[in-house]
């Protein structure tokens, strides 16, 4: 045999390479897992997204093509789970200054088949939602998605701005969401 068979440029070699990463990140997963998600979940206060973000750390130590510092998968595992709550904290902060309404814009503009398929119980429920509503809120929200009217043409008729109707809108629509999920008015009483 000769030593080029050898070397780390031959597809057995790089397999083999790839399967002990592979190994090496599985007993990490085996060892570290609990201590991991609870790191995250300390510093989130969400346990459900800490299982996500170290899912996803686990993803990027996978796809790691420098396998040599296989001595600190553990440090650097922990290292890259942090930066991804760092980013995921940032984003949080970024979506909680932005306006209810923005958050719903796409929604709001563009009616889906998701806002045409709810149920006679549902439509029931989320007539009782509004009516626990101011008359201002419930009465933008049905112009905009019962009635189909723009946001612009209710701007025009009630001499409300436009950023003002966005956030009714979306004000309703969180509370008729929140409602129907909680099972209210969904069983048809009234």
């Amino acid at each position: 045999m000769n030593d080029a068979s050898h070397s780390l440029d031959s597809p057995g070699a790089v397999d083999d390479v790839a399967a002990d990463h592979a190994r090496a990140i599985s007993e990490l997963f085996r060892s570290h897992n609990r201590a991991l998600v609870g790191f995250l979940a300390a510093r989130l206060n969400s346990e459900a997204e800490a299982q996500e973000i170290a899912q996803e750390a686990y993803v990027r130590l996978l796809q790691l093509e420098e396998t040599k510092a296989s001595g600190f998968l553990r440090a650097y595992l922990f290292r890259i789970a942090a930066n991804l709550a760092i980013d995921r904290m940032r984003h949080r902060g970024v979506a909680s200054r932005a306006p209810m309404a923005e958050l719903f814009e796409e929604w709001l503009d563009t009616p889906g088949p998701d806002q045409h398929a709810l149920t006679d119980a549902e439509l029931r429920g989320v007539a009782k939602a509004l009516r626990m509503l101011p008359r201002e809120v419930s009465s933008v929200f049905v112009m905009h998605v019962v009635e189909g009217r723009s946001l612009q043409q209710i701007a025009l008729e009630t001499k409300v701005s436009d950023r003002m109707l966005r956030y009714r809108v979306a004000r309703a629509l969180a509370h008729c969401r929140a409602y129907l999920d909680a099972g209210e008015g969904i069983d048809g009483t009234d």
